[in-house]
């Protein structure tokens, strides 16, 4: 019941907070299953508990409403009671990019001003190198992974289990502003410094509620529901494991955190656990396929969601072809994440293999509540024929409104109403969005514009490639012109040649998809390609590299 009493007549103010999405799981499916790995394994009733337990545990710290708790951790059960004790308790919840540069983690937990650290044993040889930089710290909390105390002369508050053990089931969670601040974490940009992205409870809410709609309820393919089991392969620290962890905890379904992203436990849970429903950037499914123990798992029951990247059409077909329902997700860390999914509508559901490939590769169709268009240099909307190409605009309910203490950057992110991407892209006539680049890194030969992501997109047809990065390169005559560094996969080295690769790449240009000038000139194979700490192709990097 609410601590406040109300007088007669007097209507209750709903607010749209996390609290209320735990409410009805705890109803619907109090028995259902969490797992971790082999490790762990628990009801939601016990998972409620547990949340309650954790925001005892952390009251008894001396956690306050708006205090931030920064929490280093694998995807795991105890980061899903994070997600839901921390701002249920009208705290911040911080999820740090352990894979940044130390100098970067100092940065973004100074600069949320984190009061608590929570930290996985695994992690905390970073935290002794960086302790005496964090100013804001007043409490480490130990996470014990398979047992491990670490040997350390800094002071930690207490262990994770142990704090839970000794904390009280009943926890009166408040209801808070709709508005409060629920969690923050930093993009993981090529440049400069990672910038504070952050979301209220309400647009959390909305944001699950929709993305609920937009994966379970249309007639289409890979449909999300209360009968599925759901693996996540995105790491938690990333927008929230792009919210669908909420949107799975809402639904009730069977849930299995795999820890560390090792191809042979992966693929263990996913026969084991008999999961479902996963989503991850290309560079995990690709690393997934490539496993030999992919060769014994029958993937057939798997449905997967690719974001963070552009799904090439090459490792789609590998993935339909080993019974995987697969299509692309997009979105961005100022998103919360989920703009768009690659679903083909109701008509399509008919068509050939090939052609749907064509659908499930796109950018997709905006989810409910969300509204895109692709805008000129003076911001007017341009027309959706599947021609025009513009920067991509959205407004949604759940878009972050500012970056954290960064009023200039913030009014660079918002224009004319609109938060603006940094991508190009066109919207066709069925309302389908395709991104063809980031701005930054669509390739300028001789005035005319070359889609790096469009050149990747072919090169995955190969049947050596494994995967592919382009870039422009400096080139006096044309301004810049485009170069692949490509990777191939096992047993086709010294098989195929650049020149291979270039005649493959012709064949595009010679059926009239590909532009002339738009077939790259050098193809240069190497053994793998530069990427961000989130698994994306570090473009900078690159080139870098190869300037």
């Amino acid at each position: 019941m609410s601590e406040k009493a109300y007088s007669p007549g007097e209507h209750y103010d709903y607010p749209l907070i996390i609290k209320k999405l735990l409410d009805t799981p705890l109803i619907y499916s109090p028995d259902q299953e969490i797992v971790y790995r082999d490790k762990m394994r628990y009801t939601y009733s016990a998972f409620g508990g547990r949340v309650s337990r954790l925001a005892n545990g952390l009251k008894e710290l001396g956690i306050k409403q708006g205090d931030t708790i920064a929490v280093f951790d694998y995807d795991s059960h105890r980061y899903l009671e994070c997600f839901f004790a921390i701002p249920m308790m009208g705290a911040v919840l911080q999820t740090v990019n352990w894979r940044l540069s130390a100098d970067q983690i100092v940065y973004t937990i100074n600069h949320a001003e984190a009061k608590t650290v929570m930290i996985n044993s695994d992690f905390f040889p970073i935290l002794e190198g960086i302790r005496e930089k964090l100013y804001t710290v007043e409490n480490i909390v130990l996470i014990s992974e398979d047992g491990a105390r670490p040997d350390t002369k800094l002071k930690v508050d207490t262990e994770y289990e142990d704090m839970l053990a000794s904390a009280s089931e009943s926890f009166e969670f408040p209801d808070l502003d709709e508005n409060t601040k629920a969690t923050t974490f930093y993009t993981t940009g090529t440049t400069g410094l990672p910038k504070g992205v952050h979301f209220s409870h309400r647009q959390l809410v909305l944001h699950t509620l929709s993305v609920s709609v937009a994966a379970g309820s249309y007639q289409t393919i890979g449909r999300f529901r209360s009968d599925d089991v759901y693996l996540p392969i995105t790491p938690m620290f990333h927008v929230h494991a792009w919210g669908i962890p909420y949107v799975a905890t809402l639904l009730g379904v069977k849930q299995v955190y795999p820890g560390k992203y090792e191809p042979d436990m992966l693929l263990k849970l996913i026969r084991d656990e008999k999961a479902t429903f996963s989503h991850c950037v290309p560079t995990i499914l690709q690393m997934l396929l490539t496993s030999p123990a992919a060769k014994e798992t029958d993937l057939s029951h798997w449905k997967v969601i690719i974001g963070g990247a552009r799904l090439p059409r090459g490792l789609a077909k590998s993935a339909k072809d080993m019974g995987i329902d697969i299509y692309t997700g997009y979105g961005m860390s100022e998103t919360c994440p989920v703009i768009s999914l690659g679903l083909p509508k109701a008509h399509m559901l008919e068509w050939e293999d090939d052609k749907k490939l064509d659908i499930v590769v796109k950018t997709g169709l905006p989810i409910p509540l969300v509204e895109i268009e692709v805008v000129d240099g003076e911001d007017k909307p341009l027309p959706h024929d599947g021609v025009s190409t513009g920067e991509v605009a959205l407004r949604a309910p759940w878009l972050t409104k500012s970056y954290f203490k960064e009023p200039e950057k913030s009014k660079e992110l918002w224009g004319n109403g609109w938060l603006h991407t940094g991508d190009v892209g066109y919207i066709d006539g069925e309302g389908y969005l395709q991104i063809t680049d980031r701005i930054k890194d669509v390739i300028k030969s001789g005035g005319e514009w070359v889609s790096s992501l469009d050149l990747e997109n072919m090169m995955s047809q190969h049947e050596a490639v494994l995967e592919s990065a382009a870039i422009g390169v400096p080139d006096e005559k044309w301004g810049e012109r485009p170069m692949m560094l490509v990777v191939l996969k096992p047993g086709f080295e010294g098989k195929v040649s650049e020149e291979d690769l270039k005649q493959f790449m012709k064949k595009f240009s010679e059926q009239g998809t590909l532009p002339k000038y738009g077939v790259p000139d050098r193809y240069v194979l190497v053994g793998d390609i530069p990427k961000t700490s989130v698994g994306k192709i570090n473009k900078k990097q690159i080139r870098e590299d190869y300037r």
